[in-house]
């Protein structure tokens, strides 16, 4: 059903779809058996989960094209997108992974309207469908429109949304099979793509920042009805609440609006049946005297029971954090040797600049090396815990070594950026070579204090507690880590700050950047073997798939023009929203 201001659009898509001729949309169906496959040399050419595999190394092996011929990829073509509809934050970004499954592709606009595009011939797309969703693209609502992709399970094509409801789309038809509103509260939603696993689906809430409180949810996929709900801020009495030292600031539900959301797809671990995903900061970000304490589960590595939610382990990485160094980040997993053991590992390249590697079955601090070029906020990590160095579990107030951000103060800079170091933007790892690779941002931020009194605080509004704003021109970088050794193996610098994220494929990253340019790099060295500049903004990251035996890159554009972070040129610039397809 179409509803309210949508009706318009939806009879004008229908109207534009009905007058192209009839496109067969059949593929075989996404099964669980597939999925749990999908890094096998049958599903290469395919991909189909937002990291391509469980553990989300976002690695392709399609090897036709190589920094040997790389010099040679072409435009092979382009789809036009929709979602450019204004929002209080300007225009919504396009940072969502395209799905690849038998030759069709699948992509949300910034407002998780799902597509569904027809590329198998090769050299264009055709859209199939355009689902209709129903959200209110209400400008005023104050909600950032943002939608990191979707997912596929047997006939379904499912998208989680801003307004807090997870919906299934039928594959063939692009009709609504299911409709579920999963978030309860005001200013609940979701911006991250489903995680399918079996025949359950895993989301988690994104908009911590908006004085919420922070869970993950695993529903039905059949049905979309929900299984188990774990919260990653633990009420009063349950494990971690201790670390909400609410009653020393006079407002004992401060825990209730306290953030840790979980807006980037986490990473599964099928022999452990485990389920792994990042939280974000605390709320009010700026201003810890609002939540003291560490905080717990905010910046943390979680490791969840799939069947049950039930928690196994955590991690956190920056306690009582005051710098918004959230850790919703990529969770790699793969198997590789310490110190000639052979481990089960999950790496993270942390926001607050720091790239940590963590015994993935239990939890336990393996190594931790910076990957920023600057980097103030602390003097190292304790190589027993992995906490930093100035950490004080005795105290209610964690001082970093860039000095506090308290209330009556002048404030503080803090490096990395606030956006990171690395942000949402995904990274990538290649087990032929042990490398894990990354691109952000180069530069800092500084920050000031500027209280709220509870009784201001209106759940579903942006809740900072202070502001942050950059520290001069930020830069970018991209950089590659031996995941053994957990030491920098290559680095290039770059003139913009990375909002796009890594793909590798054998021999080549891949990337795209805020001038419009997307390159590829030699895996070893990072010398840029390739590039092109579309003109648009790229905050997506790239995939690799293939149509009949022939390799194919694709990668969407189109951003809000605010994000110039110091760089005049990149002011304003006209946002159009496009899924771009390369190939030799």
């Amino acid at each position: 059903m179409l509803r309210g201001k949508n009706m318009l659009l939806g009879l004008a898509v229908a109207a534009l779809l009905s007058a192209v001729p009839a496109i067969s949309s059949y593929a075989e169906d996404a099964t669980p058996a597939r999925l749990a496959a999908a890094g096998s040399d049958a599903e290469a050419g395919n991909w189909l989960m937002v990291h391509r595999t469980y553990d989300s190394n976002r690695f392709s092996p399609l090897k036709e094209i190589t920094p040997d011929n790389v010099s040679g990829l072409k435009l092979a073509f382009a789809v036009p997108l929709g979602g450019l509809e204004p929002t209080s934050f300007g225009i919504g970004s396009m940072e969502g992974t395209p799905l690849a499954k038998d030759g069709f592709l699948y992509i949300t606009d910034p407002w998780g309207t799902p597509y569904k595009i027809d590329v198998t011939s090769g050299k264009r797309g055709d859209i199939v469908w355009v689902g209709d969703t129903g959200v209110d693209k209400d400008p005023n609502r104050g909600i950032l429109a943002a939608s990191r992709g979707l997912a596929l399970w047997n006939n379904l094509v499912i998208v989680a949304l801003n307004d807090g409801r997870v919906m299934a789309f039928d594959d063939e038809t692009g009709d609504v099979v299911w409709d579920q509103q999963v978030a309860k509260e005001q200013g609940e939603g979701f911006t991250n793509a489903p995680l399918v696993i079996k025949d359950k689906i895993i989301v988690g809430q994104s908009y911590g920042d908006w004085a919420t409180r922070g869970w993950i949810a695993s529903l039905d996929a059949a049905t979309g009805e929900e299984v188990w709900r774990f919260y990653t801020i633990p009420e009063p009495g349950q494990p971690g609440s201790e670390t909400w030292l609410c009653d020393q600031t006079g407002n004992p539900d401060c825990w209730k609006t306290g953030g840790a959301a979980a807006w980037v797809t986490g990473s599964y671990d099928e022999a452990s049946n485990t389920i792994y995903w990042g939280t974000g900061n605390p709320v009010p970000m700026y201003d810890p005297e609002y939540r003291p304490g560490d905080n717990l589960y905010s910046n943390s590595s979680l490791a969840l029971d799939a069947d049950t939610g039930a928690l196994k382990w955590h991690f956190q990485y920056t306690p009582g954090d005051y710098m918004d160094y959230d850790e919703v980040g990529v969770q790699l997993l793969m198997d590789t040797k310490v110190n000639g053991e052979d481990r089960k590992v999950l790496a993270h390249f942390g926001r607050n600049g720091i790239f940590y590697t963590l015994d993935r079955t239990n939890g336990s601090f393996i190594n931790a090396s910076q990957y920023v070029t600057k980097l103030n906020w602390t003097k190292g990590v304790d190589p027993k815990t992995g906490k930093p160095v100035e950490y004080n579990s005795s105290v209610p107030l964690q001082e970093y070594a860039n000095g506090t951000n308290r209330r009556g103060g002048d404030g503080t800079e803090t490096c990395p950026n606030i956006q990171g170091g690395i942000n949402f933007w995904p990274t990538a790892y290649d087990k032929s070579t042990g490398i894990a690779y990354g691109a952000g941002i180069e530069g800092c931020s500084n920050l000031t204090n500027d209280p709220v009194a509870p009784a201001d605080v209106a759940s579903g509004a942006i809740f900072t507690g202070g502001a942050a704003a950059g520290s001069g021109v930020q830069a970018g970088s991209i950089f590659g880590f031996e995941v053994a050794t957990g030491k920098q193996t290559v680095k290039t610098d770059r003139p913009y700050p990375n909002f796009s994220g890594i793909l590798a494929t054998p021999g080549l990253v891949w990337t795209g950047e805020l001038d419009g340019t997307f390159g590829a790099y030699d895996a070893k060295t990072l010398e840029q073997k390739w590039s092109i500049n579309v003109g648009n903004v790229f905050q997506a990251p790239p995939i690799s798939f293939a149509v009949d035996g022939k390799q194919f890159i694709a990668i969407a554009g189109g951003g809000m023009g605010s994000t110039a972070m110091g760089h005049a040129e990149l002011d304003n610039k006209p946002a159009a929203n496009m899924l771009y397809v390369f190939a030799l």
